[in-house]
């Protein structure tokens, strides 16, 4: 068993570290080459950031996730794929812990996470299934006491750097499109065939290409709770939650550049206001609104576990459409900032060997409203509210 597991404060002073001294020196790298930030991962793994998730029943760190968003977005301030890499994993572990049911071997994976820091990854997205995750064409098949199943993803972000990966699949055979579960696939017991590339315009780093799964494993690593209460009251929210802080860190680091630049102007000239000064006055505007807005859904989020009431108020319509409020609100607005950040620094910030570069972080923030489309979300959003009833 582990020692005392790392206090928020200590992980949050580590990740504050090694994105200063590690993410950001390599991110320009990772950028270029398509590569999984490994030296990042390695730096998170021995300060035990990985398994910070993990209940403290568990020997874990329990954090909540007000706690986890402010790693990610301390993280994603120098390298937004490695904090994305972070908060998918986060995301994973985070549908384990909440949603084991008491299943000895769950538990049991939940105790060597904080020992062994495994990087775990998701297969949600299917050939066929045109983007909807609550859809599945592969099936779990069962024999005995395991079970086997072949997927087809057309994303699977850092799969091939994982050692554990979460994948969707319907209940069996003869279920439903929409009767799935979650199955988790360890390291030896899955191989992957790569069916597509990944040279994308930002978010380099997750090397999300597409593959073909082939896996199998204990019927005990099948999450004993249907995936559609995983995702309504785990999942979803993880995701557009942790999202929003990493897309509010992206901003924070534009915004920082161009903070540094006008208090460079205005040490040029003593007694004088920088005239971008007052476009950074309004930018902070901007950046602040963002942060509450996520800040505001966490806190909400964990008085909600904390109490005990999640499972009825985190599947209500009122929760989800303010998830994809969050998610629609903080994807456009990360942008946005790096944008009007750009126009404060200008030539400099244009230039990639600048100090002031803001290509990766404008390129990296562009992903965020095509990540689950910003379009299918306002779909969603509009049938809800011809039924929903402000209370």
């Amino acid at each position: 068993m582990s020692q005392t597991a790392p206090s928020f404060a200590t992980l949050h002073e580590a990740v504050r570290r090694i994105s200063q001294e590690v993410a950001a020196r390599h991110a320009d790298d990772v950028d270029a080459k398509a590569r999984f930030p490994q030296e990042t991962v390695a730096a998170l793994r021995e300060a035990k950031v990985l398994s910070a998730l993990v209940p403290k029943e568990q020997g874990g760190s329990g954090l909540g996730m007000r706690e986890a968003g402010a790693l990610v977005s301390a993280l994603s301030q120098a390298c937004g794929s490695s904090a994305m890499v972070l908060a998918m994993h986060y995301i994973q572990l985070a549908c384990v812990a909440r949603h084991h049911g008491g299943h000895a071997q769950l538990l049991q994976f939940l105790r060597d996470m904080v020992d062994q820091q495994w990087v775990m990854a998701s297969i949600t997205s299917e050939v066929g299934t045109f983007g909807d995750t609550r859809s599945s064409i592969c099936a779990v098949q069962v024999e005995g006491e395991r079970f086997t199943l072949l997927k087809e993803a057309t994303t699977g972000s850092y799969c091939a750097h994982a050692d554990v990966i979460l994948v969707t699949a319907r209940r069996a055979p003869d279920a439903g499109a929409s009767d799935q579960v979650l199955v988790m696939v360890r390291e030896g017991d899955y191989s992957l065939e790569q069916t597509s590339t990944w040279d994308t315009m930002g978010m380099r780093g997750t090397v999300s290409p597409g593959f073909k799964l082939t896996s199998g494993g204990p019927v005990a690593q099948i999450l004993p709770v249907p995936f559609g209460d995983i995702s309504a009251l785990t999942m979803v929210p993880y995701s557009h939650i942790l999202w929003s802080s990493l897309w509010w860190g992206i901003g924070a680091g534009a915004h920082g550049k161009a903070a540094n630049y006008v208090r460079g102007v205005a040490r040029k000239n003593p007694g004088t206001t920088p005239p971008t000064a007052v476009a950074l006055a309004e930018l902070t505007v901007q950046l602040q609104t963002m942060r509450h807005h996520w800040q505001a859904l966490a806190d909400e989020f964990d008085t909600l576990v904390a109490a005990g009431t999640d499972s009825v108020e985190l599947a209500k319509i009122g929760w989800a459409l303010k998830m994809n409020s969050l998610k629609t609100a903080c994807s456009e607005t990360a942008p946005r900032i790096v944008h009007r950040a750009l126009q404060i620094v200008g030539i400099l910030g244009y230039k990639n060997d600048s100090p002031f570069a803001m290509g990766r972080p404008y390129r990296d923030a562009l992903s965020a409203s095509l990540m689950i489309s910003n379009d299918r979300i306002a779909a969603k959003s509009a049938s809800m509210l011809l039924v929903f009833k402000d209370e």
